[in-house]
């Protein structure tokens, strides 16, 4: 079986930041774009220096990153895309995929997909004024998974560079299965290239999937690789043994939290970023759930590493 020929590292507030995405990049292999998580645009106002320091090149030397922004203003769009533009990005990605309710109710991320008017002039004017490539993660609509029908004709009217498509609703969460039969209305009509995102978190999960959809070329990850870090590389090579390779999971932890105090103050940011981490990453270690008790209760960083190196000796 061919195995996919692009993988991308999808966004994930909180966690995939410049710090994970240059670890992940130095030890494993696989992922041929990192979108950052997104960036918003104020009207009257610059963006933050957290946001500045993400997409900095300097920050992401060597890595194919794609920035991503939220925003349901055409103005405000534009106006970061010229900023990404002049620090030399060529591609961004539109949020139209984000559930949370507090970016729903502002009619942002998948909430934009409700107006699909609004959603038609947004492009009509980002179209006419930039040229950069914009492509757009998104959801299969708002309730009803048919209102992909809709979006979908509207995506086609424009350049857009790509599609990446989430195959569940915004009041799905990420709870309810995805739906396959809607990705594969929507993977027939759409005039662009398209990316599948959703539920892929181990090879045989890849296979199945590859297997349903041969002619989808492009597969995007989010909890899956932050929970595998090596599920790049299983899926790169489907046919191969999927062997845990502690030593690399290791050395990418310790230049995570490494970079993590090198950046924040205080141990206690450092500590809740890296307990977030193992809220995904413990799944895949037989003692994981004993440890990760452990790893919540830790208040010091020394005791922290303690319990993480055991844990990868276990």
């Amino acid at each position: 079986m061919e195995h996919t020929k692009k993988f991308y590292a999808a966004p994930m507030e909180g966690i995939t930041g410049y710090v994970y995405r240059n670890a992940h990049h130095h030890y494993f292999g696989g992922v041929d774009k990192y979108f950052t998580p997104f960036l918003t645009p104020k009207q009257g106002k610059g963006w933050t220096s957290k946001e500045k320091n993400d997409v900095s090149p300097a920050h992401n030397r060597g890595i194919c990153v794609i920035p991503q922004i939220l925003t349901n203003n055409a103005a405000d769009f534009l106006r970061m895309a010229e900023i990404l533009k002049d620090i030399g990005y060529e591609e961004i990605n539109l949020n139209l995929g984000c559930p949370s309710r507090t970016v729903v109710t502002k009619g942002k991320g998948s909430g934009f997909l409700a107006d699909t008017e609004a959603l038609r002039r947004f492009f009509d004017q980002v179209f006419q004024k930039s040229q950069m490539k914009i492509s757009v993660k998104t959801r299969l609509g708002l309730e009803n998974p048919e209102e992909i029908i809709e979006l979908m004709k509207i995506y086609n009217e424009f350049p857009i560079h790509e599609v990446i498509l989430h195959a569940r609703v915004q009041k799905d969460m990420y709870k309810k299965p995805v739906n396959k039969e809607a990705f594969r209305q929507a993977f027939l009509l759409c005039r662009h290239s398209m990316c599948y995102n959703g539920d892929i978190f181990t090879q045989e999960d890849y296979r199945a999937f590859s297997g349903t959809f041969p002619d989808v070329e492009k597969i995007m990850c989010g909890r899956g690789l932050i929970a595998n870090p090596q599920l790049s590389e299983e899926i790169s090579h489907p046919g191969e043994a999927v062997v845990m390779d502690r030593v690399r999971w290791k050395a990418f932890h310790d230049e995570v939290c490494d970079g993590y105090e090198e950046i924040m103050s205080g141990e206690r940011n450092v500590l809740f970023k890296m307990k977030e981490l193992w809220s995904y990453m413990a799944e895949a270690f037989p003692e994981g759930k004993k440890y990760t008790k452990k790893i919540r209760k830790a208040v010091k960083l020394s005791e922290y590493r303690k319990i993480s190196e055991e844990l990868f000796l276990s």
